[in-house]
This record gives structure tokens, C-alpha cells and sequence, in this order.
């Protein structure tokens, strides 16, 4: 790839950071017009967790996937078709004429942006050559993470207010066509000097072993959950046989790589049940407005924009371990408000939670990736961040499945406000279960020793 101007290369940024601000802002925009879309659809907490879950599902099920098709046939290309696709499937959930219409679009605008993120990240990591000017990109794309959680809840209020949940896509529309044109006018292309190669199999059982997963949670359906043990089964036999694996399973003899995994399942299926159970509560039992419901999510958005940058100068400066810490102890406190404490009967206590949340939240991202690199041949840190970036989306799908099966058990079918801060009691332990997971995995694989598996992980590697 020939060498870029300054002003050229910022402008490939900001085209990577359109891309990463609306599939961002679809999930959190989303949350917010979630209980206007059941009203509309007349679906249960059921069909709510589908329109989340068919979306991260797909996203988690296709990342790996498209960044390696990207780097055989061309970044840009799979970019564009990923813009393409996401704008289409955008479209056509905002026509969709039933809950089965909207999660199959869903599912399309998913397909979309699973070639968008990796992607993004390959091109700014070939556009950016000089380490500290690509370490300044990687912490501006990282910003835009911040910018969505914190602007997702009060432009889903309001466009749902004003307009009705269906304009929460429209919001794409324009952004994805503006970022289409641009990327065919001012994105080069670039590959891989050597790809790898395709593994149709082991991406085969990843997508059975999610699709079945998450169902079995869902609909409480026991022969689902069996095929989706199986299909793990043959996926951990299957993938040493091959010599380029879709997913090394030698990277999780490091602790730092296996711990910033389950961190990024727990950080995220926290984040997920947290936001499905407060947009529910504060709209279906305190009665408050989309809008209104936002703008009382905005403390926990603004501590996740603020603390997201100063977790990675502390990366930086102190390694990961002081992050994944403060981000473990305030989430499991957030969790305890609300389960042990009730905290959503006392407005102080429930802007408390939200605070403690957001700063949790905002801690624990930065770590994840540079834990997940931790040590790795440059060659392989590739696809060790596209594993974490799956594990949050694995951790989104499964936050909100157990999360709403749990709710499901305990609310009235009759009255989605009968009994439901009792019904919620369980699902904040959950949430408390997982920022205590974060607190202790980050505890024991942010040592001497960890890294010393990580040194002799890149070893065997290299």
C-alpha cells in the first residue's frame, strides 16, 4: 500500500470510526425502544431478547470470519459490502411488519456489521505504520466506543419519542451511505501478504455451537442445549487437527489471553443484562418516557466516556492490572445495590448504581485487547484481538439471554410490571456474579506468573 498523506490518513480514520460509531450506537439505541417495540409488535420479554440477541449472535458468529476473507480478497472490498449490507439490513427493519420480519433483519444488518469492526481495525493497523501515531489511532477508535454508550440512550429517547422506534434505523441510513462513498473514494486497498486459510468446518460449529446455546437459554430447551455441547465437543477435537486453525487453541495456554476472554464474556453479559433490565423497569414499572429513560441512564454513560481514556493511559503507564481491579470492585458494588439493597426504589441509591457501573464499565474495555495481545508474536496479535472482540460479543448474547430467561421465569405473562422488581432479584446477582468474575479473573492473570505463560505461549507460537 503506497504511502499516505497526514490529512489522508486521519480521514481513513474517521471513515473506520463511522463505521464503528453506528454499530456501536445500534445496541444501545436500541435498549432504549425496547419497550415501545414490544407494545408495537406485541411480543413478550422473549421476542424483546431476540432483537438484541439475533443481532450480537450473528456479529459474534461471522467476525472471525470476515477478517480473515478481508485480508485474502481485500480490506476494502468486504468493507464496502459490510457498509452495504449493514444500510440495507438498517432499511428494512425500520419496514419490518412483525417481530419475526425485525429479528431476520436483524440478522442481515448483523451479517453487515461483522465486516465492518475487524476490518476497520486491519486497515487503520496498515494505514497507520509508526507506532505511536498507530497507538494514537487505536485510542480515537477505542473514544468512539465511549461516545456511543454515552449519546445511545438519549438518541434512542428521543428519535423514539419524537418519531417512533422505527427512526432508531433510519439514524444508519445516512452515516452508512456517507461512509460508503467515502471509503471508494479515499480507502486504498490492502491485503495480507500471506492469508489464511479458510476453516469452513470449525466455522460451522462455532455458529451451531452459539446459535444453540443461546436458544436453549431463550426457549428453555434441553435437546438445544445438548447439541450445543456437542458442537463444542467436536469444535475442541476438530480445530488442533488443522495447521491454521479458525482459533488457535494453543493461545489459551497464556492466562493474560484466556483471562482477557472470560473478562470480556463477563464485562459485556453484565453490561447487556444490565441494560436490558433497567430499560424495562424505569419504562414499564416507574412509567417514564423513552426520552426520560435515557436521560436517567446518562450517569453510567458519561463515567463509561470519561474512565474509557483514562483506562488506557493506565494501561500504559501500569499495566493492566490496576483497571481490571477498580472495573471488577465497582461493577460487583453496582450489582449489590440492586440485589442486595434495592436500590431501583431510591432515586439516590439508583443513580449511585448507574455511576458505579459506568466507572466499572469505562475501566475494563482497554484492558481487555491489550491483556488478549499480551505477549504475542505481532503476527498472531491479529487474531488474538478478533478473539476478544468476539468474546464480547459472546458475553452480549448470553448477558442478555440468561438475563431474560431469568426475568421471563418471574414476571406475570398478564402484566410485564407485576412482580417484576421481585423477578429482577436474581438477574442483579447475576450482574454481581459478573463483575466479581472480572475482579478475580483479572486478579490472577495480571501477575508475574500470568505473563510468564504468556512468554512461553508466544514462544511455541513464534
Amino acid at each position: 500500500m503506497p504511502e499516505l498523506t497526514p490529512r489522508r490518513r486521519l480521514l481513513v480514520l474517521a471513515i473506520c470510526c463511522m463505521s464503528l460509531l453506528i454499530v456501536s450506537l445500534d445496541n444501545t439505541v436500541l435498549n432504549v425502544a425496547l419497550p415501545s417495540m414490544r407494545r408495537e409488535l406485541h411480543a413478550d420479554v422473549a421476542g424483546m431478547q431476540w432483537t438484541i440477541d439475533a443481532y450480537t449472535l450473528v456479529l459474534a458468529s461471522l467476525l472471525m470470519l470476515a477478517g480473515s476473507t478481508a485480508d485474502r480478497i481485500g480490506r476494502r472490498k468486504v468493507f464496502m459490502a459490510g457498509l452495504a449490507l449493514f444500510t440495507v439490513g438498517s432499511l428494512l427493519c425500520s419496514l419490518a411488519p412483525n417481530l419475526e420480519s425485525l429479528v431476520a433483519f436483524r440478522m442481515i444488518q448483523a451479517m453487515g456489521g461483522s465486516m465492518l469492526n475487524p476490518v476497520a481495525m486491519s486497515i487503520i493497523t496498515n494505514t497507520f505504520t509508526d507506532p505511536r501515531e498507530r497507538a494514537r489511532a487505536i485510542g480515537v477508535w477505542g473514544g468512539v466506543v465511549g461516545i456511543s454508550m454515552a449519546a445511545g440512550p438519549l438518541v434512542g429517547g428521543v428519535l423514539t419519542d419524537s418519531v417512533g422506534w422505527r427512526s432508531i434505523f433510519w439514524l444508519n441510513l445516512p452515516v452508512g451511505l456517507a461512509a460508503l462513498l467515502l471509503t471508494f473514494r479515499y480507502v486504498p486497498e490492502s491485503r495480507a501478504p500471506r492469508p489464511r486459510r479458510m476453516d469452513p468446518v470449525g466455522q460451522l460449529l462455532i455458529i451451531v455451537l452459539l446459535g444453540s446455546l443461546t436458544y436453549a437459554i431463550i426457549e428453555a430447551s434441553p435437546a438445544l442445549a445438548v447439541v450445543a455441547a456437542l458442537a463444542l465437543t467436536a469444535f475442541l477435537l476438530y480445530e488442533p487437527r488443522r495447521a491454521e486453525p479458525l482459533i488457535d487453541l494453543r493461545f489459551f495456554r497464556s492466562a493474560p489471553f484466556s483471562g482477557a476472554t472470560v473478562i470480556a464474556v463477563c464485562a459485556f453479559a453484565a453490561l447487556a443484562g444490565f441494560l436490558f433490565v433497567n430499560t424495562l423497569y424505569l419504562q414499564d414499572v416507574r412509567g417514564l418516557s423513552a426520552l426520560h429513560a435515557g436521560l436517567y441512564m446518562l450517569p453510567m454513560a458519561a463515567l463509561t466516556l470519561v474512565c474509557a481514556p483514562l483506562s488506557g493511559r493506565l494501561v500504559g503507564s501500569r499495566g493492566p492490572r490496576l483497571p481490571l481491579l477498580i472495573a471488577g470492585v465497582t461493577m460487583a458494588a453496582s450489582g449489590v445495590l440492586f440485589a442486595a439493597f434495592e436500590a431501583e426504589t431510591s432515586t439516590p441509591l439508583l443513580f449511585t448504581g448507574y455511576v458505579l457501573f459506568g466507572l466499572g464499565f469505562g475501566m475494563v474495555n482497554a484492558p481487555i485487547t491489550n491483556t488478549a495481545v499480551s505477549g504475542m508474536p505481532r503476527a498472531q496479535a491479529g487474531v488474538a484481538a478478533a478473539v476478544a472482540s468476539t468474546s464480547r460479543q459472546i458475553g452480549q448474547t448470553l448477558g442478555v439471554a440468561v438475563i431474560g430467561a431469568v426475568l421471563a421465569a418471574g414476571v406475570s405473562p398478564a402484566s410485564h410490571t407485576a412482580g417484576f422488581a421481585e423477578a429482577s432479584r436474581p438477574a442483579w446477582w447475576i450482574i454481581t456474579g459478573c463483575g466479581a468474575c472480572v475482579l478475580a479473573v483479572g486478579a490472577w492473570t495480571s501477575g508475574a506468573w500470568a505473563e510468564g505463560t504468556a512468554e512461553r505461549t508466544a514462544a511455541r507460537l513464534g
